[in-house]
């Protein structure tokens, strides 16, 4: 049964929109954080910005996962020509700023690709509160006419 009303006309290209995610330290999350933003690039036709949109996407989320002890969140925000994607957990340390990590270390590139890839990016704690869990964010952007 249909209440008779048509749907809303779709948002423009220009307007404003924003979508949140929330998954828990389970390491399929960094994949189903990966899978949802592909799906909102491409409905939103932002499919230029996929690719890295996706890479530093998942490695924060693979960060939160390995290096924190709660749930996450990615929050993806269009404000145009900007794409905003930011990630919170529970974990109120920020990390280190990127360094070049040995030659054959297995692991440490991720702020370094970060740095390399986003068109700007930052992090912030976020001080316990009396209902919230307090955390961290760390945010990339990415613009259409970026890098």
């Amino acid at each position: 049964m249909t209440s008779g009303r048509a749907h809303p006309p779709p948002l423009g290209f220009a307007d404003p929109w924003d979508y949140e995610l929330w998954f828990p330290r389970d390491p399929r999350g960094p994949g189903i954080a990966r899978v949802t933003l592909r799906a909102v690039l491409a409905a939103h036709g932002l499919v230029g910005l996929t690719d890295r949109a996706e890479l530093l996407a998942t490695e924060l989320a693979t960060n939160s996962v390995r290096h924190t002890r709660g749930p996450a969140s990615v929050h993806l925000q269009w404000l145009h020509p900007v794409l905003r994607v930011s990630l919170w957990d529970a974990d109120p340390e920020l990390p280190a700023l990127p360094t070049q990590p040995a030659p054959h270390a297995d692991g440490g590139r991720g702020l370094l690709i970060l740095d390399m890839v986003a068109d700007r990016w930052g992090g912030y704690p976020i001080g316990a509160r009396p209902r919230g869990p307090g955390g961290k964010t760390v945010w990339f952007e990415l613009a259409l006419s970026g890098r």
